[in-house]
């Protein structure tokens, strides 16, 4: 959920699926609704209204991280450096 500048100074989570929050059923149209998702977006709050759209959607294993990607690396969580 991050802008592609964003990612390309402080680098990604491994494994992430890029998405648009406005374009969240192409994205995750084939993804079974019980798949495990963690949204997590490079603003502070930008997370929260994307898991209640999928939510709504019927994905029934959605999380959030509050603080976005800063919060995520910030808590030693797994990151990938820009230049990796």
């Amino acid at each position: 959920m991050r802008s592609a500048p964003r990612r390309a100074a402080d680098g990604v989570i491994p494994g992430a699926v890029i998405a648009d929050r406005n374009d969240l059923p192409a994205v995750f149209g084939a993804v079974a609704v019980d798949t495990p998702v963690v949204v997590v977006c490079g603003s502070v709050n930008g997370s929260r209204p994307v898991a209640e759209a999928l939510i709504a959607d019927g994905y029934t294993d959605v999380a959030h991280v509050e603080g976005g990607y800063a919060a995520w690396r910030d808590a030693g969580l797994p990151v990938r450096a820009p230049a990796d």
